[in-house]
């Protein structure tokens, strides 16, 4: 087993480059290729959607499900390992294509949604013998494949070449669930048996995620912090008894970021490049950045906010104390989409100070680097965060994290004035506006210090949150699930 490369089936319902609404797409689209980098045979399975072209026909082949069939049409694409030219490990992508399920221009938000998931972790284990690719552990990511490890403990692992497979399953927000009716158990073609509070059943209902949890031999999520949070009742979105009974199988690993996507030395989207060796050009991005926006274009402290704009991220905090901050002559930029109350918030304030904000509401991926690349602080006071990416993206920019210590957060975010030399940004704990006041405060203090200000600058930048790092601990994580099931 050893001398062999381990075979992973990475499960994903999006993947950057081809389909994306979060994070999930990131991690989906860089833990394969840094994987395979390490010498792992991996290759990942997603569904086709209605704007994805890529893909080679591959096969096609009947899924059962409830009382017919549906065709499950099998593209293949790839994704290079690395941005080096000269690097030609590739990571195979398999898409499942059915036109009923899949045609749609969105990825989520359907009232047959259970049905599209439910077809989708049945064809993606018919897929394997299809494609004769046996893996020796199966990823799943999220709710949406919850019941792709029911079927495998369930029925699959009775059929010859799926009996020694090991499962895990990554929880990458555990507030999502996918629950449904009773019924769904029938077009899943999953037993009765199942509906059971200690297998899928869930206070009258179905729960997809709640599957995932109980059958996938091992389960973890996105950050050390996170996994300790939920088996608490403030944060187990009454999951946290399963978890706590689960908690000897239940590990944080936390994300990483694709270094080559973000990276102020080769970003096509500023203006300016800049490392931590040469941080002038950060100067000449803010203030390009500021004179794009309409700005006054100066040296005030610049705060930025890319974000979902829903109640977790903390946005309430921030509309409690923005006037106070912005008093202070500090500006403020915000680019994101969500919640109507949050995004009508950020159009009153640049209303109230048209000199200092500027919200973009929608998703604009070349001003959010730029915001990156020009603000002094990065802005995350939120409620709960699995893991965040957004403050690792600000550190490689050189963008000061402010934050609520709370999952990846308090992970990767240690206060400055708890400790100066390995801070690298500034922490409140309890969640109050008062707190994040006071962080904010003592962030501009020290901005007013510019020798301190540009040694913390060039620090963070060079800290290191490449998925290379992470890919280490999912190597080991993947060996203990195939301990678990006696592989190894």
């Amino acid at each position: 087993m050893s001398a062999q490369p381990l075979k992973v089936l990475y499960v994903s319902t999006e993947v950057e480059p081809y389909a994306k609404t979060g994070g999930l797409a990131d991690v989906a689209g860089s833990l394969p290729r840094a994987l395979a980098s390490a010498g792992m045979d991996i290759a990942i399975v997603m569904p086709s959607y209605k704007f994805i072209a890529e893909g080679t026909y591959v096969t096609d082949f009947p899924v059962p499900i409830q009382n017919r069939m549906e065709t499950a049409i099998i593209r293949q694409s790839s994704i290079k390992a690395t941005s080096d030219p000269n690097d030609s490990v590739e990571v195979p992508v398999f898409f499942i294509d059915n036109h009923h399920y899949f045609y749609r221009d969105n990825i989520y938000g359907y009232a047959d949604d259970g049905d599209r998931w439910g077809f989708f972790s049945r064809a993606l284990l018919e897929l394997i013998k299809h494609i004769d690719f046996y893996p020796d552990v199966l990823h799943f990511n999220d709710w949406q494949a919850g019941p792709a490890a029911a079927m495998l403990k369930e029925e699959y692992q009775n059929k010859e070449g799926y009996k020694s497979i090991a499962s895990v399953l990554t929880v990458h927000n555990l507030k999502y669930q996918g629950i449904f009716g009773r019924p769904m158990l029938d077009f899943l073609g999953l037993s009765d048996s199942l509906f059971d509070p200690e297998k899928m059943e869930f206070y009258g209902q179905i729960n997809f995620l709640k599957g995932g949890i109980v059958y996938a031999d091992l389960v973890n999520t996105v950050s050390p912090t996170y996994a300790e949070e939920i088996k608490t009742e403030a944060y187990g979105e009454q999951l946290d008894g399963l978890l706590r009974k689960r908690e000897a199988h239940l590990f944080g690993i936390l994300n990483g970021i694709n270094t080559d996507q973000y990276n102020p030395g080769t970003d096509p989207y500023l203006s300016h490049h800049f490392s931590a060796e040469y941080v002038e050009g950060k100067k000449q991005v803010k203030a390009d950045l500021q004179k794009e926006l309409g700005l006054p274009v100066n040296n005030a402290p610049l705060l930025g906010l890319v974000s979902r704009l829903v109640d977790q991220k903390g946005l309430d905090l921030i509309g409690h104390i923005a006037h106070d901050i912005l008093q202070k002559g500090a500006q403020l930029v915000v680019v994101g989409e969500g919640d109507p109350f949050y995004e009508n918030m950020f159009r009153q304030f640049e209303q109230d100070y048209p000199e200092q904000v500027r919200a973009f509401i929608g998703f604009n991926k070349s001003l959010a680097q730029r915001v990156y690349g020009a603000s002094d602080f990065f802005l995350m006071p939120s409620r709960y965060e699995p893991c965040g990416l957004g403050q690792m993206i600000a550190f490689r920019y050189g963008s000061i994290p402010i934050v609520r210590a709370t999952g990846g957060l308090a992970d990767t975010v240690f206060d400055y004035d708890q400790d100066a030399e390995k801070g690298n940004g500034f922490v409140f704990h309890n969640y109050e506006a008062a707190e994040l006041l006071d962080a904010v405060n003592r962030s501009l203090r020290l901005y007013e210090n510019k020798q301190d200000w540009n040694k913390l600058v060039r620090h963070v930048m060079t800290l290191d949150f490449s998925w290379e790092r992470s890919a280490k601990d999912y190597m080991a994580f993947y060996r203990r699930a195939l301990q678990k099931v006696g592989r190894q």
